[in-house]
């Protein structure tokens, strides 16, 4: 049979399952090493077979998200990707480091970002101060900010329109409502978590995958568990720091080069913080993520 290409939807150990654009799924085989290992949203050259294809190699990237393990080694996760949408909700309270782990992330790869302030529809309580400081700090980072709920329907409609024909990734907290914007994003999700899990064998194992559903307006959305808790250890501490761009700016004024920001005299840094530029949660954990990542550079100093 001739090659075709196709789009991966989803990849395990053994085998990936295809899309090929037309509306039909199939499961393939990788053939040998030399093919490399395709993951979630590559696009890839594979021919059919009975009863399952064989994937002959995968096109060029666009980007490669990779999330660091215990380690710090780099682990693939998903591919392709024209958006990060971060999702934040009064309930669980925000995680602000988390956040700017995203940020970070998105950014090291040059990824267009979005905050997406879900379940607008209840009380923010105690958690308003929080929400506001991390809308104020996308805002200023020229990220979209937007909010709404799956429940009333609000807001829905801008999300749509701002990621139209992208693929997206929704991260956030477990409990800030991802899979329910999923199905709203995703009209026949159900239909379609079938028929996936029918062609790739696992049943509903499926759903612990990471996967991608095509959506109707030319775009897709991937649901990745990968990317619910998020190590940086293998972009570097300079990656982490090119994400504050705030800091690196005010560190410029401080005396000495290597100024740690803490007691030194004649600190830019502190005294951005004491006028109100650097934001002292996001300055807390810029030094959060910078010491993990130094700690991966230099392991022998980590203990």
């Amino acid at each position: 049979m001739s090659q075709k290409t196709g789009l991966v939807i989803m990849s395990t150990a053994d085998h990936c399952l295809v899309d090929d654009m037309a509306g039909g799924l199939h499961r393939c085989q990788l053939r040998g090493r030399r093919a490399g290992r395709p993951v979630c949203g590559d696009r890839v050259r594979w021919t059919p077979g009975t009863p399952e294809g064989v994937i002959d190699g995968i096109e060029p990237r666009h980007n490669l998200v990779e999330r660091g393990d215990f380690r710090g080694r780099p682990r693939p996760l998903v591919a392709n990707i024209d958006r990060l949408v971060i999702v934040v909700a009064p309930e669980p309270a925000p995680d602000s480091l988390l956040v700017d782990r995203y940020l970070v992330l998105g950014q090291t790869l040059g990824l267009a970002m979005l905050l997406w302030c879900n379940k607008a529809d209840l009380e923010l309580g105690p958690s308003a101060p929080t929400l506001a400081a991390l809308q104020a700090r996308c805002r200023r980072l020229g990220i979209p900010v937007l909010e709404g709920s799956t429940t009333t329907g609000a807001g829905l409609a801008g999300l749509r329109n701002q990621t139209g024909g992208e693929t997206i990734v929704l991260v956030g907290q477990s409990g800030v409502g991802k899979s329910s914007i999923t199905q709203a994003l995703i009209p026949a999700l159900s239909l379609r978590i079938g028929e996936i899990s029918a062609t790739s064998g696992q049943g509903r194992h499926t759903t612990s995958e990471t996967t991608l559903f095509r959506r109707e307006d030319g775009g897709a959305l991937i649901d990745s568990p990968g990317v619910r808790t998020l190590r940086l250890d293998h972009l570097g501490s300079e990656a982490v720091d090119r994400a504050y761009p705030e800091i690196l700016e005010a560190a410029r004024e401080c005396r000495f080069r290597d100024c740690q920001h803490s007691r030194e005299p004649d600190c830019g840094v502190r005294q951005g913080l004491a006028a109100g530029a650097i934001e002292a949660q996001r300055f807390e954990n810029w030094r959060r993520l910078r010491r993990e990542t130094k700690i991966a550079e230099n392991p022998e100093r980590g203990g």
